[in-house]
């Protein structure tokens, strides 16, 4: 059974009544971020029950060594941490000298949290009594804000209900913290000054390193029944640690807040000696404003995102609520304002998997961001790989390949690998595809080639050597064969043959080569800078063509479909459907030994290529594979289900379309892999904006043309969304009986309705 205690609203995601049980996973769920920074949804004031405490900085890790009981060569020296940043948000509460702690009060009643999507912000009320008898109602809001992205700020209310009482506020930075998940419990931070200056206070620290430099930094400000007060505060600094305490007597019925602003600088936008400085600058713009301007600011700021971002589900409210929680994160996550970013897979929401960037970010999130903000955030993305494309190279030469082969990382902070499970860092390779198909998707989406002309055929050309020198040509099949591989399906290790790596590989030389005398013919000066930079030969690429020409691709006779790989045919093949229920999920409930001898898929693999490369196969073909290949799906992969509603809606299966997209627009929401504490699945979220875009909607590139092929699921009304297609932003509005199409551009645009040209004229409503 999967967890169901969200109350389906369309704009806010709420919790209702106070169980220690979720309060890990409700740190997931209600976690807030900027791009910049991020934080899962502790308490401000201290809890002594089981939680998982975790603020993030965007771009700061730590290389945490690999740790693996046999050494193999090529292994990637360390596992990158996305590094708990030191603590702004505690603050003490002590009621008639008893601390306010959820874990210990006697009675707790009315407890309601509320991330309010539209607006950008996260709140908590309750009632509660403490152990001495005072009963008390709190209130608190948290936001980080948009406007100024190094800013935090907290609203924290006390009323006493049932007698006067001393109310002590003391809103702390704390240093000494470690990560939730490390190899070798190192210390990661260094904490290098610990000040206090007036209101304000400032912990200095560097990571172990890597030398990321921060200030963490704090300011608060008490009132009582809505009046600023002038309490005065007494100060307390340690090692790691620095607390102001304010202390106000209270009337039964009587209000007192805490305002509290706080949040890092970073010498990734500053001078390292500019730290405690620029952190001043952000409170004293912060605290100008005040906690109630900056909200309406962060309320504008949210506006102006959803207008181009909203998705509208109307009869839906647990498929509205879904889709729009998977957007928010996203924006919170990234925002595409900083090249030297990328989008992490459990964004500022956990520490699981580690890294920055996975293939995830070309398969999956590119789409989203290309199309809901301005190209040059989706450029930014590809030219994030191309500044890492060296790094790229030397990661191939340490498995051995040579020439400018180059094979990006699984998993990455700077361009590194930095994976530590040898069958993903030596054998996951497709990964390169994705990159590949992301530059492709990206021209044809946007029509700017300049980003090939300028960086992306360089990314190709080493891409193209890395496949090329990969396969290896079998005598006794007559072909190029790519041995020893993990496809997208991780519950199959070291194969041979993944059909999905072998067609990437072939389609990623064909590209790069039809790239490549593109870029002769029409652009001459890059071409020559190119060719030299690369040293690319004729001979060499002649090799690359017989490889791509000659590739061997397994399949099967009898039923008619590409094998997944060599020998799948060798497994007990038994349905998902005839699987005992006790046993899923089976990465939870299985040896890894039982999991690699069984026919179970953990995502979409030969699925995923048919999404990709779906102009290269009939309608037949895909109805074949998928109904050979879904039934052994475990969707266990938080990057399964979208590809998979997204196929079913091509093959008009409206019902599983439908479930699929449930499945994964409210995968954490209702914990389906039953792990959702550890962390919200960001990066497979843009994957939830494709099936309702790209499934229901049926958007494609025809023929260089915007296409649409819109189907509405029978428990919905209808359903909207935008997409900015070359600077025209196209709203989409699907209803039972008819689509409608409007224009916001300054010139005409024909797109393509079930295959038959509509003509948009700016600011009309056109239907077909």
């Amino acid at each position: 059974m999967n967890q169901d205690y969200i109350k389906a609203d369309a704009w806010s995601i709420i919790e209702e009544g106070f169980d220690k049980e979720q309060v890990k996973s409700s740190e997931s769920l209600f976690s807030i971020g900027n791009g910049a920074m991020g934080q899962r949804a502790n308490f401000e004031e201290r809890y002594s029950g089981d939680t998982f405490q975790g603020s993030y900085i965007a771009g700061v890790y730590y290389p945490d060594k690999t740790r693996v009981g046999w050494w193999k060569n090529g292994y990637p020296e360390y596992f990158a941490k996305v590094l708990n940043a030191p603590n702004w948000i505690g603050i003490d509460v002590v009621v008639n000298g008893t601390a306010l702690d959820l874990n210990s009060c006697t009675e707790i009643s009315d407890f309601r949290r509320e991330l309010n999507m539209k607006e950008g912000w996260y709140s908590r009320t309750f009632r509660a009594t403490l152990p001495n008898g005072i009963a008390v109602q709190v209130a608190v809001t948290r936001f980080l804000s948009l406007e100024i992205d190094e800013i935090g700020a907290i609203a924290f209310e006390v009323t006493p209900l049932n007698d006067d009482v001393e109310v002590v506020f003391e809103p702390y930075l704390d240093s000494g913290i470690k990560n939730h998940d490390t190899n070798w419990d190192d210390q990661f931070w260094n904490t290098t000054k610990v000040t206090s200056i007036g209101a304000q206070a400032f912990i200095a620290a560097h990571t172990m390193k890597t030398n990321f430099d921060t200030c963490t930094f704090m300011e608060s400000k008490v009132y009582y029944n809505g009046r600023h007060t002038d309490t005065p505060s007494e100060k307390t600094t340690k090692d790691t640690y620095v607390s102001h305490r304010y202390t106000q007597k209270v009337s039964q019925g009587g209000t007192v807040a805490l305002h509290k602003f706080g949040g890092y600088t970073v010498s990734r936008n500053h001078g390292t000696g500019d730290l405690i400085e620029a952190a001043q600058e952000a409170l004293q713009k912060a605290t100008e404003l005040g906690f109630e301007s900056l909200l309406e600011l962060q309320r504008n700021a949210w506006a102006t995102i959803w207008e181009m971002s909203d998705i509208t589900i109307s009869g839906d409210v647990k498929a509205q609520q879904g889709i729009r929680f998977n957007i928010f994160q996203l924006n919170q996550t990234y925002l595409g304002t900083d090249s030297r970013l990328n989008i992490g897979p459990k964004g500022f929401t956990g520490e699981k998997y580690g890294g920055s960037t996975y293939w995830d970010t070309e398969a999956y999130c590119i789409p989203f961001y290309m199309a809901t903000k301005d190209q040059k955030v989706a450029r930014n993305l590809l030219q994030y790989r191309y500044n890492h494309l060296q790094k790229a190279i030397e990661n191939a030469e340490k498995l051995g390949f040579s020439n400018g082969a180059a094979l990006y990382p699984m998993v990455t902070m700077n361009g590194e690998e930095c994976h530590n499970e040898w069958e993903i860092t030596f054998e996951e390779i497709h990964r390169n595809g994705a990159i590949a198909f992301a530059i492709y998707n990206y021209y044809r989406f946007t029509g700017d080639y300049s980003y090939i002309s300028e960086m992306g055929l360089e990314v190709l050309i080493g891409i193209a050597r890395f496949w090329q020198q990969r396969a290896t040509f079998s005598k006794d099949k007559d072909q190029y064969v790519i041995l020893g591989v993990t496809g997208p399906n991780e519950y199959e290790n070291n194969v041979n043959n993944n059909w999905y790596t072998n067609y990437t590989a072939k389609w990623c030389i064909s590209y790069a080569l039809e790239q490549l005398q593109k870029v002769k013919e029409e652009y001459a000066q890059d071409h020559a800078r190119i060719v030299t930079k690369t040293g690319i030969t004729d001979s060499e690429t002649a090799l690359m063509k017989e490889v791509a020409d000659n590739m061997y691709f397994p399949r099967s006779k009898e039923h008619d479909v590409f094998l997944q790989q060599d020998g799948f045919l060798d497994k007990e093949l038994i349905t998902v459907a005839d699987l005992d229920k006790t046993q899923r999920p089976i990465n939870q409930k299985w040896s890894w030994d039982r999991i690699l001898r069984s026919p179970y898929i953990k995502q979409a693999d030969v699925l995923q290529g048919f999404y990709f490369f779906e102009d290269h196969f009939t309608v037949e073909d895909l109805e074949k594979h998928f109904d050979f290949y879904e039934p052994f799906t475990v969707h266990e992969s938080s990057l399964s289900p979208c590809v998979h509603s997204i196929q079913a809606a091509k093959l008009d299966r409206m019902d599983q379309a439908y479930e699929f997209y449930l499945r994964t627009s409210r995968l954490d929401l209702d914990d389906y892999n039953k792990e959702v504490e550890e962390g919200l699945h960001i990066t497979s979220m843009a994957g939830t904006w494709m099936s309702i875009v790209e499934g229901f909607g049926g958007m494609r590139i025809v023929d260089d043309m915007l296409s649409f092929a819109p189907k509405i699921p029978e428990q919905w009304e209808s359903y909207s969304f935008k997409v900015n297609f070359r600077d025209q932003i196209v709203k989409v509005m699907v209803e039972n009986q008819e689509a409608s199409f409007t224009l916001e551009g300054t010139r005409p645009l024909t797109i393509l309705l079930h295959g038959k040209p509509l003509h948009l004229n700016p600011e009309e409503v056109s239907t077909l």
